[in-house]
């Protein structure tokens, strides 16, 4: 019982390695700088969140531009950049962590691969609220899921 008992756990380690290593290589199809080109029934979405009018107007006319980048450990940055807000968030795969929203909502967030996509659930309070992200040929797609609201954002990847 002891001779196996290291085997299992180099075994073990290998797995997550391998784990970790595939998780890596399909987040690394999105690293790039990203363009917002269309966005659709982004308004009722952000409706469907709670967000005022006011701010509704200003992010339904803003385009902005995604920069995601990995790191060694693992983890994923993404930085939106626009007229409306600069922000930037730093997560692990299916590792929880917080988010103030630019509506100034107080999330949860866990972003995990599925098929091939980047998938975010966001919560706060008794809501909840996904958006997942998939690259098609040079497209990245958003679609932003509350309730029955979907919205789509299909962005272009800049050289």
């Amino acid at each position: 019982m002891l001779k196996s008992a290291p085997r299992l756990h180099t075994e073990l380690h290998l797995t997550e390695t391998r784990r970790h290593t595939t998780a890596g290589n399909m987040a690394k199809t999105f690293v790039g700088t990203w363009k917002l080109v269309e966005s659709e029934n982004f308004d009722d979405y952000l409706k469907a969140l709670g967000v005022d009018s006011a701010l509704r107007q200003v992010a339904s006319r803003d385009k902005p531009t995604l920069i995601i980048t990995t790191e060694g450990d693992g983890s994923i940055t993404v930085k939106s950049q626009s007229t409306l807000k600069n922000a930037e968030v730093k997560f692990k795969l299916d590792e929880e962590f917080d988010v103030t929203t630019s509506d100034d909502r107080k999330t949860k967030n866990v972003v995990s691969l599925d098929n091939g996509r980047l998938v975010q659930r966001q919560q706060w309070d008794d809501n909840e609220t996904t958006i997942e992200r998939e690259v098609v040929g040079d497209k990245l797609i958003a679609k932003c899921k509350m309730a029955d609201v979907v919205a789509v954002r299909t962005y272009v990847k800049e050289a």
